[in-house]
């Protein structure tokens, strides 16, 4: 995925429902759209990441598609189950979207009740498969990988050989990226000769910025040169150390986000931004009921499926402009934010870390390697000590790295 701009190619067709009627002899054709309501989570709208990119999925579809499109937001998670029953009860919309984690037991209490109404949940599942119930994941080891040997190259432009991540839970997504980061790292280390060391720090929680930035400071003390924020709200204290830590002489470290492109935040100190694609999500969702070709089950979106990613400058300057306009984006422009990142990312990510970087895509993407999801957290845990040994084909379920 080497590009990952946000005005992404048409496709798809309007569904038509034709109505006919006699009217004083002559028959009246009446087109009838598709309805779809969005459903985030109950941050709701601005939060410049998941549920503002499902914003952009379905005001893609409603541009390309022709759909209709609705937008609620639940006052609280107590909200949640009634206003998906009123919903369903109404019978007025094709498809209900699910945006986001806390939506998976809500679904679960309504979905069996009403079986003609279609649900789709995105990065998350309830763990049955329904013919009305569509679960989007995403494969996160794929851009945590290229994210691996990206934080690697930047760490030795740094002057270090030690990388980090702040993350959140102990939870399986987060053991994806795990695996991942620590699988890009050792791919760098194989590459290059060059020994790379992982410290990986989970916080417990996805919103407390406070523990994000002392556990970045912590970090950064131990010699981690780049850090990568895995825990939401939390890594923004993340972004916050990398900050401090340059600007009060302490050293020179950067940072990379996640999800949504976080670059406009501090783009001297942030020149990446891995890319979990929900605006992808939406979209496929809405297109497979437009399309006709819905069918009930879990889907996971990786690297082929434009999924996961990084972002590129057009993405960096989409939501630069979304943090302008909620008024977030402070002393500088869009355009700034994108020429700050573009000479960070030359000063910083040198050609053979892209060239490293572009040939492990091509061999996730074309399913030369793939990579171990674990069941368990035992089989998480035997992944990474042996992915610490520099036994790269443990996270793999199919191919090799020799």
């Amino acid at each position: 995925m080497r590009k990952m701009g946000l005005v992404l190619s048409l496709v798809g067709l309007l569904l038509v429902s034709i109505a006919a009627g006699c009217i004083g002899g002559t028959t009246e054709t009446q087109e009838k759209k598709v309805k779809v309501a969005i459903l985030f989570d109950v941050g709701g709208r601005g939060d410049l990441s998941f549920n503002d990119m499902a914003y952009l999925g379905a005001e893609r579809a409603k541009k390309e598609l022709g759909v209709e499109v609705e937008y609620m937001t639940p006052k609280s998670k107590e909200d949640m189950v009634p206003l998906l029953e009123q919903l369903a009860q109404s019978k007025e919309y094709d498809l209900l979207v699910l945006v986001g984690f806390l939506w998976t037991s809500p679904l679960n209490e309504v979905a069996d009740k009403y079986p003609d109404q279609k649900f789709a949940l995105i990065d998350s599942t309830t763990g049955k498969v329904r013919q009305n119930e569509v679960d989007i994941l995403f494969r996160e080891q794929e851009v945590a990988a290229l994210m691996g040997v990206i934080a690697s190259g930047m760490a030795y432009e740094l002057g270090g050989d030690t990388i980090g991540a702040v993350a959140g839970m102990d939870i399986p997504p987060l053991w994806k990226f795990h695996i991942g980061y620590l699988f890009g790292a050792k791919y760098f280390e194989k590459k290059t000769g060059k020994p790379v060391k992982l410290l990986w720090q989970y916080t417990g929680t996805f919103g407390d910025t406070q523990v994000g930035y002392n556990t970045a400071m912590q970090l950064l003390q131990q010699g981690a040169k780049v850090l990568y924020g895995l825990a939401g709200l939390t890594h923004v204290g993340m972004f916050d150390a990398v900050r401090d830590w340059n600007e009060q002489g302490r050293g020179k470290a950067l940072a990379m986000g996640q999800d949504a492109s976080q670059e406009w935040y501090a783009p001297k100190y942030i020149p990446i931004s891995g890319a979990k694609r929900v605006d992808v999500a939406v979209y496929d969702a809405i297109k497979m009921v437009v399309d006709g070709t819905w069918k009930g089950g879990i889907i996971t979106l990786g690297l082929k499926e434009n999924g996961v990613g990084y972002w590129d400058l057009d993405g960096v300057r989409q939501f630069a402009e979304f943090a302008k306009e909620a008024g977030k984006l402070k002393d500088m422009t869009p355009d700034e934010v994108v020429q700050i990142v573009k000479e960070q990312r030359e000063k910083y990510i040198k050609p053979y870390v892209w060239d490293i970087v572009h040939e492990l895509e091509e061999k996730i993407k074309n399913g030369e390697i793939v990579f171990k999801t674990p069941k368990t957290h035992e089989e998480y845990e035997q992944i990474i000590r042996e992915l610490e040994k520099g036994n790269l084909n443990a996270a793999l379920e199919k191919g090799s790295v020799e």
